[in-house]
């Protein structure tokens, strides 16, 4: 069991400000993303966590998750690109923002549950999150994770126990920190959408 599994959501792209679905296009991070990358990376090499020298590392080979984990410090070949990380597969939606898609399938179409035409199900979202749980769990040391947000927070719903659709109700900011754990022997949640490095003072 390790000792602790930290997950980052990406620092803030142009499509994520405007809401867009962002799944396998490389958007590049903004100048802000960039700068909540660094305001992360400094609160993760302060206590309680201080650098996290022994973690094991990894990230989305996707550009926006990987220079997110280079500028908050654990780039230079600590962190393993892993293609399980990359955000869902949205298909013909993609681009595009919940009214547009709205538009389109309809006002009660919600993506938890209606899915994305052409593109990943959620099954199949759920069994790559499966897979980084698993090896989360058998992982000797701390856990560090860049990636993204609906990928990361099928993969809290998945740590508990719940369904993917659960994913739904646990939101998830750019470049927020959580953490996964451990309660009474059962998978529990430590942390979630922690932004207060990005909060003034911070």
């Amino acid at each position: 069991m390790s000792a602790r599994i930290l997950l980052v959501r990406h620092g803030e792209t142009a499509w994520s400000r405007l809401g867009r679905h962002t799944g396998r296009t490389d958007v590049p991070l903004l100048d802000d993303g960039r700068r909540m990358a660094k305001q992360l990376g400094e609160r993760l090499h302060r206590a309680p966590w201080n650098g996290l020298p022994d973690a094991e590392v990894r990230t989305s080979p996707l550009s926006r998750a990987a220079e997110t984990c280079e500028l908050a410090g654990f780039g230079g070949g600590r962190a393993q690109p892993w293609d399980a990380l990359m955000e869902r597969d949205y298909g013909g939606y993609e681009g595009l923002s919940p009214d547009d898609i709205k538009e389109r399938a309809g006002a009660d179409w919600v993506i938890w549950r209606d899915g994305v035409p052409g593109g990943e199900s959620l099954a199949e979202l759920s069994a790559r999150a499966d897979e980084v749980v698993a090896w989360a769990r058998a992982a000797e040391h701390d856990v560090l994770l860049f990636a993204h947000g609906h990928m990361l927070r099928v993969l809290g719903a998945r740590w508990l126990g719940r369904e993917p659709e659960f994913a739904a109700r646990l939101r998830l900011s750019p470049a927020s920190l959580s953490e996964l754990g451990w309660a009474y022997g059962e998978p529990a949640i430590e942390r979630w959408n922690d932004v207060g490095h990005l909060e003034a003072g911070a």
